[in-house]
């Protein structure tokens, strides 16, 4: 029988898992707002790039593709699209998906800042940008969910675990942790394997200087910014995240008495709430920076080859992961 008032507190809840606005949503009908997401997105990067160029004499040109073909630009917008879309149906907010870009668009750039000698003023106009052009437009069309809105203020709305996520030495120490993360991830790539595959499928890569000089701790101050977007997109979701109904079904489970398909989800998928949002978040974190490293670097480009491509990007692939379970240990602790 179920517990008076439990539909309210798994509402309350899933206003945090899900993602659920803290604010009233949105007036224009539903079925518009994902197109107008896209449009509004997909003009603004137009706009800022185009002025951009101007601003930086065509730095970032000099080392591009000529993007000629028809295929090659729809392939960028489509999966750009794609980006949107998990976004907007995965209910992410505008800080998610700012700091989802930051997170899976820094890896092609702090390549061609390393590696092609591009401008830091070019590298960093194009980061701002990309980060822009998707929280400008979720933010116009979603509220922030209660976990980007906790306040350690007496007069905010309730959110679990708030004095966790708004205590500054804690948002400094997982900040810290997912920067080093990252920062050794691609430091031991340096040291085992990636320069000779950037020398071998990166053709006419100026230099690779950087990948013999560069320790952990010289990487580490470019890779703040990598653990204040990883712990804003997996930390904070986790960290507000508390037991809910299924929890409690999920502790109430008798393999005596269930049925077979409830044995076999309850092996696969039997994990806590918490759990889940990790996963979940670590998963959609590597496949938006595979698969974004990938395209930015082979499609964009010049003279890099798939084979490159694809170990460079398989690099912070395993540093996207290995900082998912970091932070999450760190959550769950």
């Amino acid at each position: 029988m179920p517990v008076p008032g439990s539909k309210i507190a798994d509402k309350a809840i899933a206003v945090v898992v899900q993602g659920d606005a803290l604010l009233p949503l949105s007036k224009i009908p539903t079925f518009l707002q994902f197109p107008l997401l896209v449009i509004l997105s997909l003009t603004l990067s137009s706009l800022l790039y185009s002025f951009a160029a101007e601003c930086t004499s065509g730095d970032l040109a000099k080392v591009s593709r000529t993007l000629d073909q028809w295929e090659q630009v729809g392939a960028l917008i489509g999966w750009r699209t794609f980006e949107l879309a998990l976004g907007w149906y995965g209910n992410y907010d505008g800080y998610d998906l700012a700091s989802l870009s930051l997170l899976s668009h820094g890896p092609p750039l702090y390549l061609l800042g390393a590696f092609y000698q591009v401008s830091s003023t070019s590298i960093l106009s194009s980061l701002v940008i990309d980060v822009l052009t998707t929280y400008v437009p979720f933010r116009l069309l979603r509220p922030l969910s209660l976990a980007h809105s906790a306040s350690s203020s007496k007069n905010s709305a309730p959110v679990p675990n708030k004095e966790i996520v708004t205590a500054n030495d804690i948002q400094a120490s997982t900040t810290i942790l997912a920067a080093v993360i990252y920062a050794v991830t691609l430091a031991v790539s340096y040291t085992a394997f990636l320069p000779v595959y950037l020398v071998t499928y990166f053709e006419g890569i100026p230099s690779i200087l950087a990948a013999h000089t560069s320790s952990w701790v010289a990487i580490f101050p470019t890779t703040i910014v990598l653990g204040v977007a990883a712990r804003s997109f997996v930390f904070t979701p986790v960290a507000t995240s508390a037991p809910n109904s299924a929890d409690a079904k999920r502790s109430a489970f008798n393999p005596q008495t269930a049925t077979l398909q409830d044995t076999f989800w309850h092996n696969v998928w039997g994990f806590s709430s918490r759990t889940k949002v990790v996963i979940k978040r670590t998963a959609t974190l590597m496949l938006v920076t595979g698969v974004n490293t990938f395209v930015q670097t082979f499609v964009t480009i010049q003279g890099v080859e798939a084979t490159g491509a694809a170990v460079y990007s398989g690099v912070w692939v395993a540093a996207s992961l290995f900082t998912g379970i970091g932070l999450g240990l760190v959550a769950a602790a």
